[in-house]
């Protein structure tokens, strides 16, 4: 081959490659300049940018929840359920069972967690699928929920010291639960950059089998990623109680499908091929972008569960695709 051919070669696998890691932050850019042409009286004002922050940080941190177990390859399918019965315990821990709101949360994001855990040693222990696992124990939850509510709203006075987990940030005058996506963010994006324990979940995903032949604990790890996505699905459930003020045994079911959504679309972008966190982020921020806007030219209620479920099929038909490619590519090789 000569040197002409291979400098060409080796110049469309960069581009391949820069379009694969960074096609979706293109995607968001190109989303936000279309509709701030299409829609600028609307789209681009303050309380907009405020609401989608404050609705789809929400969705963020419950993709994010997705995303840690996803890194192992399992599927955690309980934290719409999670998040659900934490936002009605929220409310009713304090008005109803007089608690202070500092232990309704302590009692909360702990639950959180033992879910988590259960779900770890269905899966690492027991060997059940995870997906079989997670979609028992969150149907269970949401039994329960509605044990807990009888079906109705929860509803009572809570303190202002709880209600202000959402408000403003002083002086900026954007929502603090940026700050909460932010801080979770960051501490995940070190935990599988350079903590062990998030090389090791990459192992265990890519290849149980040199997972065990490394000596990794993987039934450990497999545990803790579930654990760590439990509470944070019950992290995310307190704060959309501090927005909603008003706790619904219907609520969170529907956020299951965009946080499935953005962890899995994440996997294509940054770091293609792996679960990551700026993928995550930028996938939850392309979805919120797109909805947003296609609402605000008047497109019916129905568009974004169409839209979403579209996205997903998609992410995945692609995914499979690149694995194929890869497969064939190293046999070939």
């Amino acid at each position: 081959m000569s040197s002409s051919t291979l400098a060409n070669t080796s110049s469309t696998a960069r581009v391949q490659n820069l379009i694969s890691s960074w096609g979706l932050l293109v995607l968001l850019i190109g989303l936000f300049l279309l509709f701030s042409i299409l829609k600028a009286d609307t789209f681009l004002t303050a309380f907009t940018f405020n609401s989608v922050l404050n609705a789809r940080s929400i969705y963020a941190l419950l993709a994010l929840a997705v995303m840690i177990p996803l890194a192992a390859n399992h599927f955690d399918l309980s934290v719409a359920s999670v998040l659900g019965f934490a936002q009605v315990l929220a409310n009713g821990l304090q008005t109803q069972q007089g608690l202070s709101w500092q232990v309704a949360v302590g009692i909360i994001v702990v639950g959180g967690g033992l879910v988590g855990f259960i779900n770890g040693l269905l899966v690492s222990r027991a060997g059940v699928s995870s997906f079989i696992a997670t979609l028992g124990s969150g149907t269970v939850l949401l039994g329960l929920n509605q044990w807990y509510t009888g079906g109705q709203q929860v509803i009572g006075s809570l303190p202002e010291s709880f209600t202000a987990l959402s408000g403003m940030i002083p002086g900026i005058g954007i929502p603090v639960v940026v700050l909460y996506v932010a801080a979770f963010a960051v501490l995940l994006w070190i935990v599988f950059e350079y903590l062990p324990i998030g090389r090791f979940l990459y192992i265990i995903g890519d290849n149980p089998r040199a997972a065990d032949l490394m000596g990794i604990n993987s039934a450990r790890y497999i545990t803790l990623a579930f654990v760590a996505s439990g509470v944070l699905a019950a992290f995310a459930g307190v704060i959309l109680q501090a927005q909603l003020l008003v706790g619904q045994s219907t609520v969170g079911q529907e956020m299951l499908l965009p946080a499935f959504t953005g962890a899995l679309l994440g996997v294509t972008s940054v770091r293609p091929g792996r679960a990551n966190v700026g993928g995550t982020l930028l996938a939850v921020a392309v979805l919120a972008i797109a909805v947003t806007g296609l609402s605000q030219l008047g497109a019916p209620f129905f568009v974004e569960p169409l839209f979403n479920g579209a996205m997903l099929i998609t992410t995945v038909g692609l995914a499979e695709y690149s694995r194929r490619r890869r497969e064939r590519k190293s046999v070939g090789g």
